[in-house]
């Protein structure tokens, strides 16, 4: 089975368990329902106590909630996966185009490779069967030919070798990297679903005073956790158009007649080791995009405090220069007019 088969059964699974949300929903109903009588009631008793106008407004936060947990579904989950679908979308659109180049400039730099190969009649018998064959048949039976034939056969040998070993180990870390994509395309689906399940819940709880700061941190934690997969495309994408502007230098060493292309593919192997540590990093990056709480915000309210205390500093110290130099002046100005008065 195909990789990209196995994402597209990640998705159908996603699909197929987002019925359980309304399973959820009668056990939030509940807890809304008590957590909204004591908030509408508690808002009314305090403003009755100290002889207020009731606001109406801020009491109808309970009712958009059971709204939304009525209709989690639709309401909720539709309308974040209709906005950031295209995002998704977008980003896989970038992975495919740079795929398919990839792919064309691949079999052109192996066809350019094999004719520089078949140029050089020291390394024609090494990948052409039929030059290997016809320099055997040039060869006598002396025991000079003799030894051009057995190393002919070493030779030959030892690049099967290489070049299997090489095309093994290559195949071995294009599929670590392939399960590396699908294993945070696996932990992506499991934490949408959780969320997704569990997301009446959370909205019931936001009810509760104290708690409504749970409903932002949710928002947040789904909209981060389904960014994984743009992410990971754009690293996706970033890596296969490293490895295109790579083949195009192949290309274009190739296209010279006199050029001897190097049989290792070192450059390939590392580039698939950064890819493979790589998109660990996708979960660390979309938290960067949207961040549940504290974070940046803190930061910057960081910043502005000490941006405040650094201008009151500045103010006071101004104030103490103008006080010291007022004193100063009118130091010197009593003592010019003692003197004039003598």
């Amino acid at each position: 089975m195909d990789v990209s088969n196995l994402h597209e059964i990640l998705r159908d699974l996603y699909n197929e368990m987002m019925p359980l949300c309304a399973d959820m929903a009668g056990v939030a109903k509940g807890l809304a329902g008590l957590g909204a009588l004591f908030y509408i009631a508690m808002r009314i008793w305090s403003s009755l106590a100290r002889a207020e106008p009731i606001d109406v407004f801020p009491l109808l936060r309970p009712f958009a909630l059971g709204l939304c947990i009525l209709f989690f579904p639709t309401i909720v989950l539709g309308t974040i996966n209709g906005l950031l679908s295209p995002i998704a979308q977008g980003c896989h659109s970038i992975v495919e185009s740079q795929t398919f180049d990839l792919q064309k400039y691949k079999e052109e730099r192996d066809k350019l490779e094999y004719e520089a190969l078949m140029r050089n009649p020291e390394t024609a018998y090494l990948v052409s069967n039929e030059e290997f064959d016809r320099k055997l048949d040039d060869l006598g039976w002396s025991p000079s030919d003799l030894a051009t034939m057995t190393g002919m056969y070493y030779d030959r040998a030892m690049y099967n070798t290489k070049r299997a070993i090489s095309d093994g180990f290559r195949s071995l870390l294009e599929m670590i990297f392939e399960a590396a994509g699908l294993i945070i395309d696996t932990i992506r689906t499991f934490f949408l679903v959780v969320l997704s399940i569990l997301g009446p819940i959370v909205f019931a709880f936001a009810t509760w005073d104290g708690l409504q700061g749970s409903l932002a941190i949710w928002f947040s934690r789904y909209i981060s956790v389904y960014l994984w997969l743009p992410v990971s495309d754009i690293f996706s994408a970033m890596l296969t158009k490293i490895q295109i502007l790579m083949m195009q230098q192949d290309i274009e060493a190739l296209s010279d007649p006199t050029f001897v292309p190097d049989l290792n593919n070192t450059v390939y192997i590392v580039f698939l080791l950064i890819g493979i540590i790589g998109f660990f990093t996708v979960p660390t990056v979309s938290g960067w995009i949207v961040e549940a709480g504290g974070g940046v915000g803190n930061y910057g309210k960081n910043i502005n405090d000490t941006s405040k205390g650094a201008g009151k500093g500045a103010i006071s110290g101004g104030k103490g220069v103008a006080a010291a130099s007022g004193a100063a002046v009118g130091n010197i100005a009593g003592r010019i007019k003692g003197t004039l008065i003598k």
